[in-house]
């Protein structure tokens, strides 16, 4: 049976960030993630998380400079040492947090030639080694280039031959149901193709990216084929609630297991 974990980034964002651990436990959430704990102590977090009696599946690794529009580090010539600091400290994060994975940016680069190429995956390989040693899987995620143009990586089947060049065990896919409709569609043969390289998914509506059951993707038929085809992992709800988020949570009822 799919999992679902509330993106606290987006939902529930009509209450404080602190606040939002209790509210999704209160909505039958298991699970959370959200984009950043950077402004945050880690034990802080920690705390609102076992208060509410929840796992969090997920975080991403500093983006750069996200204010001015840096998208990650990853695939960034020139960019190496902030890069793999970025990483320790993701890393450190994870370690409190109790979090298995976590997602890094590739960035959006200038050009997409060999060297920015090059860069990238020597990047994820050490990343994933250092990574590995402190029991954390990296994850990558292609964005579409309709919502973030000139972000180095734009599809699922390039994010897998970017793994299979670095030659890691230790990365994954983390596949976004509302990225792959936007670039190409195909949701479920998307993900047939490359499950064995998937370690989570996420999901919105489009257009529009709004609660899973609004815009042109089929979610019921989605959510039972990954049930069908024996998805175990997490699947982040990654969307702006159109109306308020538990006005839209309707979609969610049900898969959700708490009363």
């Amino acid at each position: 049976m799919p999992r679902f974990a509330a993106n606290l980034s987006l939902l529930f964002a009509e209450m404080p960030f602190m606040e939002r651990f209790a509210a999704a436990r209160v909505a039958g959430f298991e699970a959370v993630e959200y984009l950043f704990p950077y402004e945050f102590e880690a034990s802080e977090l920690k705390r609102a998380l076992d208060d509410a009696g929840l796992k969090q599946v997920l975080f991403n690794a500093p983006p750069g400079d996200w204010a001015a529009g840096e998208r990650g580090l990853a695939a960034l010539p020139g960019h190496e040492v902030l890069f793999h600091r970025s990483i320790e400290q993701a890393l450190d994060f994870a370690g409190v947090l109790g979090v298995g994975q976590v997602h890094v940016m590739a960035g959006i680069a200038n050009a997409k030639g060999r060297v920015v190429r090059a860069a990238y995956v020597e990047n994820l390989r050490r990343a994933a080694a250092v990574a590995a040693k402190r029991g954390v899987r990296l994850l990558i995620e292609p964005l579409n280039p309709h919502d973030v143009p000139g972000y180095f990586l734009s599809s699922v089947e390039q994010a897998a031959t970017i793994i299979e060049e670095t030659g890691s065990s230790n990365l994954s896919i983390q596949y976004d149901l509302y990225h792959q409709s936007r670039a190409g569609g195909e949701l479920i043969g998307t993900f047939q193709r490359y499950r064995s390289m998937i370690g989570h998914m996420q999901v919105a509506g489009n257009p529009g990216r709004h609660e899973p059951d609004s815009g042109e993707i089929d979610c019921r038929f989605v959510f039972r084929e990954l049930d069908r085809l024996g998805y175990e992992g997490w699947i982040g709800a990654e969307y702006h609630p159109a109306n308020g988020t538990a006005e839209g949570l309707g979609w969610f009822k049900p898969w959700k297991k708490l009363p």
